[in-house]
């Protein structure tokens, strides 16, 4: 469409992906700029309402075997089982010739990603996709990092790239885009977001009174 650009251009079911970098049990544990309960809850989250929307999930480690350790056993619940983890050596996950390869298997044009820290695992990979093409989103809630000033610049180089940074909600909300679709309750179910939770409590109770 003329006249738009990559801030402008809606995501959608169709057209987008998420990547997921990192979210291992020794990166956890070093997380400093939200609590460790906040974000295993926001990726999480993040991964259930991606996949009731129909969204390729794809997710990649680094060393599981060695110092970062395992992915967090919450998020591996709520992954596709279809689709192994890539567990690779490079500290860009788009260096890695499989990651690329499965982003592109799955014909999708925008990456949301998420990883930690944020300053690298997500924005090394955001940066090179929107390079490579991508329209590239970070949802910096479903990422982490490990003090303040990593991630004040983290978030400054993303978006001096162009890097569209948002909330792991807000995109999924964007996707889902009708509150009248069937599936819209259980996207916000999957979000668990506390006032939309709440909010749906009190019109419950409405309802029955």
């Amino acid at each position: 469409m003329s006249g738009t650009n990559a801030f402008h251009q809606p995501l959608t079911r169709e057209n987008t992906a998420v990547l997921l970098v990192d979210h291992q049990v020794g990166l956890f544990s070093g997380v400093r700029d939200m609590t460790i309960q906040d974000l295993k809850h926001n990726v999480v989250a993040l991964t259930r309402a991606a996949r009731r929307l129909g969204l390729p999930v794809i997710a990649t480690t680094t060393a599981a075997d060695g110092m970062w350790g395992p992915l967090a056993p919450e998020l591996a619940a709520v992954l596709p089982d279809d689709r192994p983890v890539i567990d690779r050596s490079t500290v860009n996950a788009w260096h890695d010739d499989r990651v690329r390869q499965a982003v592109a298997d799955t014909g999708r044009s925008a990456l949301i990603i998420a990883g930690i820290s944020v300053e690298v695992c997500a924005a090394l990979p955001a940066i090179a996709a929107l390079a490579d093409g991508y329209r590239s989103c970070v949802a910096v809630d479903a990422s982490g990092t490990f003090w303040d000033t990593k991630r004040e610049t983290g978030r400054l180089r993303l978006q001096q790239a162009g890097v569209v940074v948002g909330d792991y909600s807000t995109f999924l909300v964007e996707i889902l885009a009708d509150n009248a679709d069937p599936i819209a309750n259980d996207v916000y179910a999957d979000l668990d977001m506390p006032f939309a939770t709440l909010v749906g409590q009190i019109s419950a109770a409405y309802a029955t009174a």
